[in-house]
């Protein structure tokens, strides 16, 4: 008969379950906030585990600040409306350096004479998120608030709590009564992504932008989804009585002592002219920063400065957001076209009346597939908003319903494909329309460029001109053909000469040489990224054991899920596919991993084993995904954060607020040159 009697917890338990609390915060926010792993993740679990157990079976020590309390058990059926302990008020906007004097001037003449002429200024990179407020009792978060209005907005504390860069119990040994820090709730562009890939996989609309995904996910009534999208924070504003404060730059060092993640990438200013260089430097470095930014935030550095202008009905008079360039403008459709990519997939595309759009001109835009159609209900001459997704493509975000002509004609997927004039299929649940003929010249270029890619055989010269006139001209009709190809064909080209020719020849010679799972991943087969092509390429070491397993065995590779399984296991009942692989064998690729007993006499030197390193700047040559392969290949690591955990810092042309925090915390430089010469 088993004891149900509720045990009783000693002090020596009480003790143990809060140092093990103690413990997981600590780790939780060495990997959450500073970037600076301090155990294993195996390890991190077993006491999270243990932790878990010990709480179980005594419930009443459980504390609101425990890591266990983080994601909520039930949803929540609704947010309570509450009111603001300190009003969130946005930020007037400045869209140039003239808008900005005004604003200085404008505070000055509100202080009058009093106006410091040695006033400084704090610049932060303005994120593209959602506002929070955060309030702490005697250390303990007790509520988490969105902005609303500014006055009142909704409680989400259970949903701030799967934040796990925001701290559930502040790092100060003797808290104040109250504490209220305000920041931003933001998602890391990879994040976004994979959220609209899967909103669009369920035929669900998609997010127009990270700010818009961010305030859905904190306004989701299941914790567990929150938890799931991974959200981030940086803590930007403290409102704490305390006479050891003077200015926001105070308050921006103390904030990390407290357990919150401040942008890194602040700058304490003496002048608006230091103010435009910071803004200048980030409107071209902002583009390689892992998560959306929109504008600078410019605030007066003085707290006093700051209590003494005070605020108008909207706008505090102390700081001001100076906007890049819009992301986002109106233009009109003239016409929509239909690419075929590589795999047979339809993407129409937008013909658009040319806009400045970011610093670039935009003329085309995507509008993805039949799906984002239909949810656009597009027509020809309609005025439609333009903007960069991930600040790179052009997509179509909306269309302004109100303006469109009369008698437009709305816009549908073809029948036929528009390249070889073929039957084109949808199959559900998919939203992409296809085209299934292998013999489609679309289809035959985009696997010819995506074979000659950098990451798949590295074939040098062989740009998407040359191969649009390989297969005009018949010379190329699979990748197959490429390795016989001679000297007299490829002058014969148009703007090919000897030279050029011969190092074509040249690349596609030593394309040979590649790697098994190289050549795999350059066949082109749906859902097979480099990273898979690898797993697969070690777990079946030549093509022909590949194309002999079955779609359970490939699946049984850890990594490979059955999507992608299925779609490997189709590509190799195709006799085409087959015939491919045979000619490429017989033309001397690598269709099979190098022996264990060849690799074993070749031991690759990992002389970055252990270190880590951060890239700031342009490199001479080398691009940073090239130099980041060669860094991880050498057995380093690379990390977006300057910290005391940081062994070099690879300086380029033009580097940007990271040297400094490199130079103060004394972390080795390396020039690429010198980089190339370790890595040996």
């Amino acid at each position: 008969m088993n004891d149900q009697t509720p045990k009783t917890p000693t002090p020596e338990i009480s003790q143990k379950l809060e140092q093990l609390r103690l413990t997981v915060q600590r780790a939780s926010y060495a990997y959450y906030v500073l970037d600076a792993p301090t155990m294993e993740d195996g390890v991190y679990d077993r006491l999270y585990r243990e932790l878990q157990e010990l709480e179980t079976q005594y419930p009443e020590l459980i504390s609101p600040d425990s890591p266990t309390q983080r994601v909520g058990e039930k949803p929540a059926t609704q947010f309570e409306s509450v009111r603001h302990n300190i009003s969130l008020y946005s930020l007037e906007n400045a869209f140039n350096m003239a808008e900005l004097q005004a604003w200085d001037e404008k505070w000055r003449r509100f202080l009058g004479n009093w106006a410091a002429e040695d006033n400084n200024y704090i610049c932060e990179l303005k994120i593209d998120g959602s506002a929070i407020a955060l309030t702490y009792h005697d250390g303990i978060l007790v509520r988490g608030a969105t902005r609303g209005d500014g006055v009142t907005g909704e409680d989400i504390t259970q949903n701030i709590k799967t934040i796990r860069s925001i701290p559930l119990k502040l790092h100060l040994d003797n808290p104040p009564p109250v504490v209220e820090v305000r920041g931003e709730a933001f998602l890391y562009n990879r994040i976004f992504a994979e959220i609209n890939q899967e909103r669009q996989k369920n035929g669900e609309p998609l997010f127009a932008n990270p700010r818009n995904a961010a305030a859905g996910t904190l306004r989701q009534l299941d914790s567990r989804i929150v938890a799931a999208r991974h959200l981030d924070f940086f803590a930007y504003t403290l409102h704490l009585d305390s006479p050891n404060l003077h200015d926001h730059w105070d308050c921006l060092e103390l904030l990390p002592k407290m357990g919150f993640k401040v942008n890194p990438n602040r700058q304490l200013c003496q002048s608006l002219l230091e103010v435009q260089q910071y803004f200048n430097t980030w409107e071209t470095q902002r583009r390689e920063l892992p998560y959306m930014t929109d504008g600078v935030v410019v605030k007066l550095n003085s707290l006093s400065l700051q209590k003494q202008l005070g605020e108008t009905r909207k706008f505090p008079r102390w700081a001001i957001a100076l906007k890049y360039p819009a992301e986002e403008l109106p233009t009109k459709i003239i016409s929509v076209t239909f690419q075929v990519g590589r795999t047979g997939a339809l993407t129409p595309v937008a013909e658009l009346e040319p806009i400045q759009l970011a610093g670039t001109t935009v003329k085309r835009a995507t509008l993805h597939n039949q799906d984002r159609l239909t949810e656009l209900d597009l027509h020809i001459g309609d005025t439609v908003i333009v903007r960069k997704a991930g600040e790179i493509i052009p997509e179509v975000v909306r269309v302004l319903p109100d303006l469109r002509p009369t008698g437009a004609k709305l816009v549908t997927m073809p029948t036929h494909c528009p390249e070889c004039g073929e039957t084109v299929v949808k199959t559900p649940p998919e939203a992409v329309t296809r085209c299934i003929n292998s013999s489609c010249p679309a289809i035959v270029r985009g696997s010819i460029i995506h074979w000659c890619g950098r990451r798949a055989l590295d074939i040098n010269g062989i740009g998407e001109k040359l191969v649009q006139q390989l297969v005009e001209t018949q010379l190329v009709r699979s990748v197959a053909d490429l390795y016989h190809l001679n000297m007299d064909q490829l002058v014969a080209l148009e703007r090919q000469g000897q030279k050029s020719a011969q190092k074509i020849l040249e690349a596609i010679a030593a394309s040979k040489k590649q790697p098994w799972h190289r050549v795999l991943y350059g066949l082109g087969i749906r859902y097979v990224g480099e990273v898979n092509a690898e797993l697969l390429a070690q777990n079946f070491p030549s093509c022909q054991s590949l194309a002999a397993a079955s779609s359970a065995q490939i699946e049984g590779v850890y990594g490979i899920g059955a999507e992608i399984a299925t779609s490997v296991y189709q590509w190799f009942q195709n006799p085409a596919n087959i015939s491919l692989c045979d000619r490429l064998e017989q033309s001397g690729l690598q269709l099979a991993s190098v022996p264990s007993t060849a690799l074993k006499s070749t031991p690759q030197a990992q002389p970055f084993a252990g270190k880590t390193f951060v890239l700031t700047g342009t490199l001479p040559t080398l691009t940073r995904e090239e130099a980041k392969s060669i860094i991880e290949k050498a057995g380093g690591k690379v990390t977006n954060s300057v910290t005391q955990k940081v062994d070099y810092l690879l300086l380029g042309d033009k580097p940007g607020s990271k040297l400094a925090k490199a130079q103060n915390l004394g972390i080795a430089e390396l020039s690429e040159l010198e980089l190339l010469e370790m890595a040996k």
